[in-house]
């Protein structure tokens, strides 16, 4: 039993994605973390900062190093932060006079935003092939049944006569800007040192950031530790495409309730009728898009970082931005499959 419908045992039959969780755990988030290390210690030997031997002997490590994720639980609970614990077993593992060049210049939140980064990234491309995959599918109904009447209704109620295409441009033309949106998000890397200020590497500060971006394909920007809008976009372009899906699970139920302008294949099955066949992509589009638009209040509170730090409003991204991360992920899976179940749309067979 979890606490997460994410990661239930049965819950994420409905709610789980698989392949997008694998990115939120653990051992993703080590990965990221030391990749982070590693990259850190070669941008700072190429601008003379540590030996370049060290650097070898670092990124080594970092490839097959594991730490012992008890103590980096027991670390968190008394630090607040996992790097310290990581950190102080991986010079143990670098060993002398290599370990003193680990981490240099660095802070916790360095490690960790930067880590989500790269993970994020990873995601948002995945997101735009979804996106695109379902967009494309929209495109092949309205090849199908595009010129089909169908009743508008506005306010609940019948208005006009009008096409498939007009609703399936309803549905398709915001994923397309949400599919643009994406594949122009930035993720920056987040190097600022204790204070931000990147105060122990003086004048090659801003070299070695540049060269750290470099290493892990994020783009270089002036630290952000407490400056957290970017998190907000993203949270925000989260919601927009899980409401925009909830839209259109909404619109197939009601479809769906009038018997005539629909056909589903893949319905759900009733435990008390046995003759129903329920719309539960189609109702879970809905609950998610009003999931993620809850969870946004939470993330906007998470902007108000103290001074220069807040761990605080940190801890709150971290309860709520991977699961509207997930909720979007699953939002866009069952938005797929729920297109590739609608056979026909429309009142009649004949063309408009």
């Amino acid at each position: 039993m979890t606490t997460s419908p994410f990661d239930h045992p049965f819950l994420s039959g409905l709610l789980g994605d698989a392949e997008v969780a694998t990115y939120f755990a653990a051992e993703a988030d080590i990965r990221a973390m030391l990749a982070f290390e590693a990259a850190l210690a070669r941008a700072e030997a190429v601008h003379g900062v540590i030996p370049g031997q060290a650097a070898e002997q670092i990124g080594a490590v970092c490839n097959g190093f594991g730490p012992t994720v008890l103590a980096l639980k027991a670390a968190t609970a008394r630090d607040g932060v996992v790097v310290a614990e990581l950190v102080r077993q991986l010079r143990t593992a670098v060993g002398n006079p290599s370990s003193v060049y680990v981490h240099l210049g660095a802070t916790s939140q360095d490690v960790i935003d930067t880590s989500l980064m790269l993970r994020l990234k990873a995601v948002a491309f995945m997101f735009s092939t979804r996106l695109s995959g379902i967009v494309h599918a929209l495109q092949d109904l309205e090849t199908q049944c595009g010129g089909r009447p169908l009743m508008g209704r506005t306010r609940m109620q019948a208005a006009i006569i009008i096409s498939v295409s007009d609703r399936l441009r309803a549905w398709r033309e915001p994923l397309e800007a949400y599919r643009d949106r994406l594949t122009e998000q930035r993720f920056p890397v987040q190097f600022g040192g204790a204070a931000g200020t990147l105060d122990r590497l003086g004048d090659k500060a801003a070299d070695v950031r540049g060269r750290l971006a470099q290493e892990l394909g994020l783009t270089d920007a002036p630290q952000w530790q407490s400056q957290r809008a970017l998190i907000a976009d993203l949270a925000n372009l989260l919601s927009l495409i899980s409401g925009s899906l909830g839209k259109f699970g909404q619109d197939v139920a009601l479809l769906a309730q009038a018997g005539d302008e629909i056909a589903l294949a893949g319905g759900g099955g009733s435990s008390a009728m046995a003759h129903k066949q329920n719309p539960v992509a189609a109702e879970t589009l809905v609950a998610l898009a009003r999931f993620n638009a809850v969870q946004l209040g939470g993330i906007h509170q998470s902007l108000m970082h103290e001074q220069e730090r807040s761990g605080a409003a940190w801890t709150l991204e971290w309860l709520i931005l991977p699961q509207m991360v997930m909720a979007t992920a699953v939002s866009l899976r069952l938005a797929l499959e729920l297109v590739g179940n609608i056979r026909w749309m429309g009142t009649e067979t004949h063309n408009l």
